[in-house]
C-alpha cells in the first residue's frame, strides 16, 4: 500500500526535513517487507491566496483516485500508537492500494474537503504546527510499521 502525504506549504531544509526524512527513510525500509509504502510527500501551494478553499482544490488535485483519504486534523479520532498500526495493515489487508493522509496550511483543511475524509487522526487536542505534523506522522509511520514488522522501535 503506497503513502502519500498531501500537505499545504513546503518543507524547507532544516530540523524538521531532517527528521521527517530520517523516519521516512526508516518506514520504507521496515515497512517493505509487510507491503508498506513506499512514502512519498506532496506539496501544494497557494499562490493566489485563495485560503483554505483554494487550498482544498490543491490537495484533493494531489490525492491519487481510489486513495483512502486520511485528514490530519485537531477533531480526529485520538489513537495509540498500536491502534494506528492496526488501522493501517487493516487498510492494506482490505486492498487499498493508496492511502492518502490530507494536512492543512496555517488555518486547517477547508470543511468540505474534511467531510469527504473516509478517517481523519489528531495528535491529541493540542493544536500543532503544520509543518510540525508532517515529522510526527512520519515517526508514527515508522512505529506503526515496526509494531506490524513485531521489530523493537516500540516499547508497550
Amino acid at each position: 500500500m503506497r503513502v502519500q502525504i498531501c500537505a499545504v506549504g513546503r518543507l524547507r531544509k532544516g530540523p524538521e526535513r531532517d527528521l521527517y526524512d530520517d523516519y521516512l527513510t526508516r518506514f520504507d525500509r521496515t515497512g517493505r517487507a509487510l507491503a508498506l509504502g513506499p512514502a512519498q510527500l506532496i506539496e501544494v501551494e497557494d499562490r493566489k491566496g485563495g485560503g483554505m478553499p483554494a487550498e482544498a482544490a490543491l490537495l484533493e488535485r494531489a490525492i491519487p483516485d481510489g486513495a483512502l483519504m486520511c485528514t490530519m486534523d485537531e477533531r480526529g479520532d485520538v489513537m495509540s500508537s498500536p491502534a494506528f498500526a492496526k488501522k493501517l495493515g487493516t487498510w492494506r489487508d482490505q486492498g487499498r492500494q493508496d492511502v492518502a493522509f490530507v494536512i492543512g496550511g496555517a488555518d486547517g483543511i477547508d470543511p468540505d474537503l474534511r467531510a469527504k475524509a473516509d478517517a481523519s487522526l489528531s495528535f491529541g487536542k493540542m493544536v500543532w504546527p503544520h509543518m510540525l505534523v508532517r515529522v510526527m506522522l512520519a515517526e508514527q509511520l515508522y512505529r506503526a510499521a515496526s509494531i506490524l514488522s513485531g521489530g523493537p522501535y516500540h516499547r508497550s
